[in-house]
């Protein structure tokens, strides 16, 4: 009988597929650049119809760039909300870019003097592009592309946003004050996949309209954060229950096979 061949050895055995070339990665990095930079003009009408300035709206996606805080903050202020908890639901869906510069600062291992610049650059869109790549030096590529032609995009919607907001005046007099909350939504619709994900979101729904209106504006978009521990608390005791009587189960059958 003839000893099954090693799983590492046969995995080295099979034809690996080829790597992208570069142009490829290029190609892919700046239709990803190009298609969320877009989104940079919804912004600007959004921050413009919250009372923003343009020199306001403009900051905010230089110094800030992440689009979900982005939207999270103006629309907050816009709603009334105070600028305390515009800023804490802002951070709180900001976190995320530090767990994903922990993964590319092992896989990019950029130059100390080049971390605090591409820090900016850490967002859902280049985390995502430069981990798709099998290699550092592909990796580097996507990252950078993709953060330098989203970046500048993005700042000039967010200023042709802004402009074309003033310039048309009152934006809640042509329905653009709701151009926020859709964009909003239409970012985290394909995120919402599995049933945690969809268990999640329905919790928050339930949570922030219970706070809508007994809290002020702001706050229950940081109540509706709770849904999250909540639901995977839930999970867990689940699971663990589950075991628990899968063992007891176990259990008992051996007992009654003595």
């Amino acid at each position: 009988m003839t000893a099954p061949p090693i799983s590492g050895r046969a995995d080295a055995d099979r034809p690996q597929p080829p790597h992208p070339s570069r142009s490829r990665v290029v190609r892919d990095a700046l239709g990803v650049g190009v298609a969320v930079g877009l989104s940079g003009f919804a912004f600007g009408v959004t921050s413009a119809g919250a009372g923003l300035t343009v020199l306001q709206s403009c900051l905010l996606s230089l110094l800030v760039f992440t689009g979900a805080s982005q939207f999270a903050l103006v629309s907050a202020l816009g709603s009334g909300g105070s600028p305390f908890a515009a800023a804490a639901g802002a951070f709180f869906l900001g976190a995320r870019n530090a767990f994903y510069g922990l993964r590319l600062s092992q896989l990019l291992r950029l130059p100390a003097g080049l971390r605090p610049l591409a820090a900016q650059w850490v967002i859902d869109e280049t985390s995502a592009v430069a981990l798709a790549q099998r290699d550092r030096s592909r990796a580097r590529l996507g990252f950078t592309v993709t953060g330098a032609s989203l970046y500048a995009l993005w700042n000039l919607t967010t200023l042709g946003g802004a402009l074309g907001a003033s310039a048309l005046g009152d934006p809640a007099a042509w329905g653009l004050d709701a151009a926020g909350p859709a964009v909003f939504l239409a970012l985290l619709a394909p995120m919402v996949k599995g049933r945690t994900e969809r268990s999640v979101a329905a919790l928050a729904v339930l949570l922030a309209l219970a706070a809508l209106p007994l809290l002020p504006a702001g706050v229950p978009v940081l109540v509706a954060a709770l849904a999250a521990p909540l639901v995977l608390a839930a999970t867990r005791r689940g699971r663990d229950g589950r075991g628990g009587r899968a063992g007891q189960a176990g259990t008992a059958s051996g007992e009654a096979g003595r």
